[in-house]
């Protein structure tokens, strides 16, 4: 699944008063915190995960390894916190038709 930019718009406007769910710490990316990410996809389908890596490449790779582990899309990054979504069977979010 792909979004256009209308739908980003629209997922971005609903992160905006969100908090993050998820909460990378010293000890990085691990088996857990992938687990805690997938659970809040299926839960919330839109969260935000925040990256306490100080190394902008570093942080970086996290992030795309946890957009790549859970299969989800990246909404958008901003500093510390990532924003990403992933469609639940349930579907919480009507994305705009674009």
């Amino acid at each position: 699944m792909t979004l256009n930019n209308k739908q980003k718009q629209y997922l971005k406007g609903l992160a905006h008063s969100l908090k993050p769910v998820v909460l990378l710490g010293q000890h990085g990316l691990t088996e857990g915190v992938l687990a805690e990410i997938d659970l809040a996809l299926n839960h919330h389908e839109l969260i935000k995960v925040k990256v306490a890596a100080e190394d902008r490449e570093v942080k970086q790779l996290i992030m795309d390894a946890i957009v790549r582990e859970t299969g989800a899309i990246k909404v958008q990054s901003i500093g510390h916190m990532l924003t990403i979504y992933r469609q639940s069977e349930q579907r919480k979010i009507i994305l705009p038709r674009g």
